[in-house]
């Protein structure tokens, strides 16, 4: 029997994220830019010393369908270092896709110069590679796209998008099964990777960088025993769906590379290293030292000096190398003597490395009513005024406050 093919599954890289940074003097590129790109260079560094046999890429290269030449060329720099290592399978994310159909996807570039030791994984369709610990079987799946899926079928003019979606699903899960039949009986190990959402999965925050709207799978119908590993992408919180359960194949998200916004703040970010034979494997998640985002909350209420609070706090948190948003609760009186300016310079002297934002939130006394409040009103009072905001007719409401008189001094 072989050895098990030692696997590298990494997704969602989103190259082109530019919030939170400045430009890099040494690059020209933006910070964040970089901080993605260094992330992707600790993982190839990874694989190399940990010897891959095959990589896995679940799709979403860049933040939008149309990268500058300039994230093209580092994402490809980063390919071909993998390559010259293993078979790599890129396969085609929601980030990838043209916006026009007949367009070609972002990492296209790949299959039309034939790059050696890629395959583009834009179809569902299952390929036998051969690596150098033996042979494997990849079944691909890319993001479902509509007029990929129900190609061939009568869709209903009168459907409703519910319908469509639906449709949609039925036949995604259709396709999936059938890469899974296509599979059994052989010896090879099986990996299917996907890039879409499964039923019961956690989200991060890609829905603040979705393109279009989601198709959801059932998490029964990945976990197909068919399978010794499924690899998949698209959402960004890394996650085992069936961890704990026997019979089933390892369902991963390897989740997003780098943090995106401080949806993520808390989430670690990395990769997958997997390796997988034939009716087993085994897993763990490898952490990349991503940008750290860190949220202070300073409350100043009441303080004779809020600022000083506020930098007190400042002072007593590691905030190197961190993008870092500040939260300060005030009164009226302590926001006024806030200094921004004094807070800004310590934060940056404490070395963060952006300030994304200084949030005021200024607690306000609650405003008194004027006239009459509803606690000194009779009841018959307070029903007039109901009856008034109602429009009830003058001559109804006469008629119904002389009834409600009679059952008040009757209560009596």
């Amino acid at each position: 029997m072989n050895e098990p093919i030692r696997v590298l599954h990494f997704a969602d890289v989103h190259i082109g994220m530019e919030n939170y940074g400045r430009t890099d003097p040494g690059t020209g590129l933006s910070s964040r830019v970089v901080d993605f790109l260094r992330c992707m260079d600790e993982m190839v560094e990874f694989a190399r010393a940990h010897e891959v046999d095959l990589v896995i890429f679940a799709g979403d290269a860049f933040k939008s369908r149309n990268p500058s030449p300039t994230f093209q060329r580092e994402f490809a720099y980063r390919v071909q270092d993998l390559a010259a290592m293993a078979p790599v399978v890129l396969l085609v994310g929601n980030h990838d896709l043209p916006a026009i159909e007949r367009r070609a996807s972002s990492i296209e570039i790949y299959e039309t110069l034939n790059v050696p030791n890629t395959l583009l994984g834009r179809d569902y369709a299952v390929h036998e590679l051969q690596t150098r610990r033996g042979g494997v079987l990849v079944g691909t799946a890319p993001y479902p796209v509509r007029a990929q899926l129900l190609r061939g079928i009568d869709v209903p003019h009168h459907s409703t998008i519910a319908e469509i979606d639906q449709l949609m699903e039925q036949q995604l899960t259709r396709t999936l099964q059938t890469l899974a039949d296509q599979v059994t009986g052989s010896e090879l190990p099986r990996i299917l990777t996907g890039h879409f959402s499964v039923g019961g999965a956690s989200l991060g925050s890609e829905r603040s960088v979705m393109l279009g709207r989601d198709v959801i799978v059932m998490l029964s119908t990945v976990a197909d025993p068919a399978w010794d590993y499924v690899a998949l992408g698209h959402i960004h919180k890394h996650q085992c769906l069936t961890l704990g359960r026997e019979g089933v194949p390892p369902v991963v998200y390897s989740g997003s590379l780098e943090r995106i916004d401080f949806g993520e703040e808390g989430d670690q970010k990395g990769f997958v290293w997997a390796e997988v034979g034939r009716g087993s494997a085994s897993w763990q998640f490898v952490p990349v030292a991503c940008r750290p985002f860190t949220t202070l909350r300073v409350d100043v209420r009441g303080a004779g000096d809020p600022t000083q609070v506020v930098l007190e706090a400042i002072a007593r948190h590691n905030l190197d190398d961190a993008v870092v948003r500040l939260i300060v609760t005030a009164d009226p009186e302590s926001d006024l003597l806030l200094n921004e300016r004094a807070i800004q310079h310590a934060l940056l002297e404490a070395g963060a490395n952006h300030v994304a934002s200084l949030q005021r939130s200024v607690e306000r006394p609650a405003r008194l009513r004027l006239g009459s409040t509803p606690e000194g009103l009779t009841p018959l009072e307070l029903l007039e005024r109901y009856l008034a905001s109602k429009e009830v007719p003058a001559e109804r409401v006469a008629l119904l406050l002389e009834h409600a008189r009679q059952l008040f001094e009757q209560d009596e």
